[in-house]
């Protein structure tokens, strides 16, 4: 963590005082590292543990590091299914630290990053990645409208607009050309599924780094960064979740390729899909390849979105740079998913 917070602390503390008295005087502030897009805060109290959560400073992008709605998102799972930190408070008023931000509990357990989870034991692992799944069918069994959620997207054609959503997003931010990204972004286009009217609560960067283990290792305590949240189709929660599956062991990606699953006790593909679509009553799920291809076109369009903002100065992370190289990898990933006729 970085011990020099880049904003007033004594002016946090006046603003926290009225809103949030139990919270105490600040004793100290620190900056998680690790994180690309929205900066995180710990916050030592004389009370307790709290986290702060803003947008960065600078030129962002339309739409994005909504903090917004993660803060919205997260209080109205409250009490539900999908465990979250409790939110504290939502200050929009930039004079505050320079960004809006909001506050939420401190979660006391571990954040694993690479998806062999070395730490573990199979019999761990094995009830873990099951925890995993179960959290995420849970989420997308949620009727959004019964937890005031039915706004939170717009219904239907969520892969259209998504596709160009992201498109928009990396011309946006394009440095240079890529051939497998522009090859990506037209197959994509032609062939997105028609819309099956599923529409439910998605995560949209559900991954292991974005969940906060218990201190017992065999639950999901919190899910976390919400800012990709939305109403949309959960099969892009899914894909999204086993591109790790797929993904070599760089040194700025933790994935899975060519790793002996079952000698580690992590599920193969098929069976998380099994899984999920047991929990949620589904038979089976078609045009997988789609999905797949999709997911790794928006990390792509993510990680350059990351490379720009460090080019331009305003990335959160040191690693910000390296993070944005993987794009064109990305991209050629994608592609060899819809290249090689999988089903």
């Amino acid at each position: 963590m970085n011990t020099q917070p880049d904003f007033d602390i004594r002016r946090l503390q006046d603003y926290l005082e009225p809103v949030i008295p139990q919270v105490g005087a600040i004793r100290s502030v620190e900056k998680f590292t690790g994180g690309q897009s929205n900066p995180t805060y710990l916050l030592q109290t004389e009370e307790s543990q709290y986290v702060l959560r803003s947008k960065p400073r600078g030129k962002l992008l339309k739409s994005a590091h909504a903090v917004e709605r993660e803060f919205r998102v997260m209080d109205a799972l409250s009490g539900s299914e999908v465990p979250v930190p409790r939110m504290l408070c939502l200050c929009e008023d930039l004079d505050v630290i320079g960004a809006v931000f909001f506050v939420m509990s401190y979660e006391d357990g571990p954040i694993f990053w690479d998806p062999a989870l070395p730490e573990l034991n199979a019999d761990e692992r094995a009830t873990l990645y099951h925890d995993e799944i179960r959290v995420l069918a849970a989420l997308h069994s949620l009727d959004p409208t019964g937890i005031g959620m039915a706004d939170f997207g717009r219904p239907g054609s969520y892969f259209e607009r998504q596709i160009k959503r992201w498109t928009d997003q990396y011309r946006a931010s394009e440095t240079t050309s890529i051939d497998a990204m522009e090859s990506l972004m037209r197959w994509l286009v032609q062939q997105t599924p028609a819309d099956d009217g599923q529409s439910t609560l998605i995560h949209g960067d559900y991954r292991l780094d974005n969940l906060i283990v218990a201190p017992d290792k065999a639950r999901i305590q919190a899910v976390i960064d919400w800012e990709l949240s939305t109403l949309g189709h959960p099969f892009a929660d899914l894909a999204y979740f086993c591109m790790c599956l797929r993904m070599p062991n760089h040194e700025q990606i933790r994935g899975l390729a060519g790793v002996d699953r079952a000698v580690l006790g992590i599920p193969e593909e098929a069976d998380i899909i099994r899984q999920y679509c047991a929990l949620r009553g589904i038979e089976t799920i078609s045009d997988w390849p789609f999905y797949l291809a999709f997911s790794f076109f928006r990390l792509a369009a993510i990680c350059q979105g990351v490379l720009k903002r460090a080019l331009d100065g305003n990335a959160s992370s040191g690693q910000a740079r390296k993070v944005g190289a993987l794009a064109p990898l990305l991209a050629e990933m994608g592609l060899n998913i819809v290249m090689s006729g999988e089903r």
